[in-house]
């Protein structure tokens, strides 16, 4: 990387911008999603996303190797150690910052064939969101929606926390229930919830057909108003009520998994 200006000043505009999305975890006013560290840098370029600008830090640019995919322009801005520190989401940091650009959904990109769409209500915790969505694209969910009331999917650490599949992973935001419950009647898609008192077993209830399930907040489940319209699974354990939320979605999609495998002879998994 060759030698270029250092920015030095918080009042730079880009720099600006930057913190404010990371403050108020959302998206910059121009579409883009902040994502810190090499790892999200590098899965950004594998899911062929934009990636206008890069910033690193003055340590970091004596080292770093960018190679974005080809037909890709990319602008680097290097900024002072400091000041990166402070514009930084992390205590310890890489000293590389993106912009990306994440794919647009609407959705009925989530309603094609035999869907598995997971739906978080009032999920708040970020590092939550984010593994929810990594464990959706790890068992081929179609896709993840977050009703009002949920935890933006691109605060920063929602992002750090999906490793890359919030670039890829078909994903709606601030959806309304009767919208959704709408579009799941137009599709005939099944809506479970999943709820530690429901009246059903995970392993008896047929995730082989088109479903969702519903992922309630960590604190007070699925609302009851929702919970009312959907079918209550419960995962069964011993000793233990109710599990993490993402774990209990890691759970409920493998088991989905298994039994399309089981559904479709000669199916197999793919390999990564």
């Amino acid at each position: 990387m060759s030698e270029q200006k250092v920015l030095t000043s918080p009042q730079n505009p880009l720099l600006k911008e930057i913190r404010r999305a990371i403050d108020h975890g959302e998206l910059t006013t121009d579409g883009f999603v902040v994502a810190e560290g090499t790892h999200l840098l590098e899965e950004a370029f594998r899911s062929r996303c934009e990636v206008p600008v890069v910033l690193v830090s003055e340590t970091a640019q004596s080292h770093l190797t960018l190679t974005p995919p080809a037909g890709q322009d990319l602008r680097t801005v290097v900024v002072a150690d400091s000041l990166f520190r402070k514009i930084s989401d992390l205590e310890t940091t890489q000293g590389v910052m993106a912009l990306v650009r994440p794919p647009v959904w609407n959705l009925p990109d989530l309603l094609f064939g035999t869907p598995l769409v997971m739906v978080l209500d009032g999920v708040q915790h970020p590092g939550n969101a984010g593994a929810i969505l990594r464990v959706a694209e790890a068992f081929n969910a179609s896709g993840a929606v977050f009703l009002k009331g949920s935890v933006n999917p691109h605060n920063p650490k929602c992002v750090r926390s999906s490793a890359g599949s919030i670039f890829r992973l078909p994903i709606v935001t601030g959806v309304e229930p009767g919208q959704l419950f709408a579009a799941f009647g137009d599709h005939r898609i099944v809506p479970y919830s999943a709820m530690p008192g429901g009246s059903a077993l995970l392993h008896d209830s047929d995730l082989t057909q088109p479903c969702a399930i519903l992922l309630g907040s960590e604190g007070q489940g699925v609302r009851e108003e929702l919970a009312r319209r959907t079918s209550g699974i419960r995962i069964p354990t011993a000793a233990v009520e109710s599990l993490n939320v993402a774990v209990a979605a890691g759970i409920f999609l493998y088991e989905a998994r298994r039994q399309r495998a089981l559904s479709r002879p000669g199916f197999a998994p793919p390999v990564s």
